[in-house]
């Protein structure tokens, strides 16, 4: 736990050209590695990462975690959180770090912003690693998600407290037993801190058609018992990306990089590694 009031540690700040301020985590040194965590109530890049950027900073990378505007402890201006915004936001803190070109690595909505940002700014993403993207089904096929629907439904309803952030991680893994203490203090804290324009206003077109675009290595995970991001998805990659491989995993919900943390922190290091 941090000092202070902050749910999560804290770790550096830069502002970017469009005055944000984005707090992220930083290990390591070589090639950098950008973690994009994906939304919901209480969402941090610390809370989905913490097992996994150091493991990457060990091996010889340089892993950059962010909190997204309007998570974490970023910066949460009153806006439409729509996907440009995320992309730009990213954008920026890429040309502040002059991180030149990197890995993108994204789950759920961070997989939707990696997409993105690889179709608007192909020169600069080496390669992807996404854990069940958003982005590439229509509104009502997430929509139908029973997870989705819980989200919204427990976020719209005011502040969150630990019994109803336990019924939402229950919907989000497969096993909770992942779900602990120290992650349900982190997430209803975060969650206090968030505008609620974050989910409402919060719009992510279909890229589907243009996943033939992406020309860099794709490596992709999806849970089989995923209730937030349909798993079809994934066939949608393989169809579309020329250069795309995937690993489904079943007793795995919404948090592969949680549930199955060394199998996805090692496959991830030989994709870095060996293509």
């Amino acid at each position: 736990m941090a000092a202070g009031s902050n749910p999560i540690p804290e770790g550096r700040y830069v502002t970017t050209d469009g005055g944000l301020s984005i707090h992220y985590h930083e290990a390591g040194s070589g090639e950098p590695i950008v973690f994009l965590h994906g939304s919901g109530p209480g969402a941090s890049g610390y809370s989905n990462f913490k097992g996994n950027y150091s493991v990457f900073a060990a091996n010889g990378y340089r892993a950059i975690v962010p909190d997204l505007p309007g998570f974490g402890l970023s910066s949460k201006p009153d806006t439409n959180y729509v996907l440009d915004f995320f992309v730009e936001a990213v954008d920026g803190l890429v040309s502040k770090l002059g991180l030149g070109q990197c890995t993108l690595l994204g789950n759920s909505l961070g997989g939707a912003i990696a997409l993105k940002y690889t179709l608007d700014h192909p020169n600069v993403v080496s390669r992807l690693i996404l854990m069940a993207p958003g982005g590439i089904e229509e509104l009502p096929a997430y929509l139908q998600m029973e997870g989705i629907r819980k989200m919204i439904e427990l976020f719209s309803a005011g502040p969150m407290d630990t019994k109803s952030m336990r019924r939402l991680l229950t919907l989000q893994l497969y096993d909770p037993s992942h779900i602990t203490a120290e992650l349900l203090a982190e997430r209803v804290g975060v969650c206090a801190m968030q505008p609620r324009t974050v989910l409402s206003t919060m719009r992510v077109p279909n890229m589907a058609e243009r996943l033939g675009e992406i020309r860099c290595p794709v490596l992709g995970f999806w849970g089989i018992n995923d209730r937030f991001n349909p798993v079809g998805g994934a066939m949608k990659i393989l169809e579309r990306c020329p250069q795309a491989r995937f690993t489904l995993l079943n007793r795995c919900g919404h948090w592969v990089m949680v549930e199955h943390l060394e199998l996805f922190n090692r496959t991830c290091i030989d994709f870095l590694r060996n293509g």
